[in-house]
């Protein structure tokens, strides 16, 4: 049985989710993907120790706080190559930015791969089914381009500018704009 509560935040509504023990959703409201992972009804309740611990993360973490991911009991539900990608996403420092390329990278050598495609990670880190604790708005186009956040483009940029991250170098995309 899987189970959600709401959380209010500063970038608007978040739906939580869990197992009972273990966080396996977080997303925003209007965000792509809501909730696709989860193979069954979810139950609105509360009263749920994970949830507790999953908002008083994100309490601290919307204070400015560097709450780390491995604190919460984590369950993302998703094939062998995303939880590989997902991973490689919780190595992420705060405040701090990678490339699709470079995940590419990391994952041809956990796979034994002389490459891997970009387009690939791409997929997995926009299905991440938990937003903000596992930090896939950290991810940036190879020329700096905040591009491929399934919260939208202008949440990945409050994030990041929260996290302090350096914003000198990364760029909203306009329409048409090439990676």
């Amino acid at each position: 049985m899987y189970y959600s509560t709401t959380y209010p935040s500063p970038v608007g509504k978040i739906t939580l989710a869990c197992d009972g023990g273990n966080l396996v959703g977080l997303w925003m409201e209007g965000q792509k993907y809501h909730g696709d992972t989860i193979p069954e009804e979810m139950v609105e309740k509360s009263d749920m120790t994970v949830f507790d611990d999953a908002k008083k993360w994100m309490d601290r973490y919307f204070a400015g706080e560097t709450p780390d991911v491995f604190e919460l009991p984590l369950r993302p539900i998703g094939s062998k190559f995303r939880q590989e990608v997902w991973s490689i996403l919780c190595e992420i420092p705060y405040g701090k930015v990678i490339t699709y390329g470079d995940i590419a990278k990391k994952m041809a050598v956990k796979m034994g791969k002389e490459s891997m495609s970009s387009q690939a990670v791409g997929g997995a880190v926009g299905h991440n089914p938990i937003s903000i604790i596992i930090p896939c708005h950290r991810v940036v186009g190879a020329n700096g381009s905040l591009t491929g956040y399934a919260g939208g483009v202008s949440t990945k940029v409050r994030l990041l500018e929260l996290e302090g991250a350096d914003m000198s170098r990364l760029f909203v995309p306009t329409k048409g704009t090439a990676l």
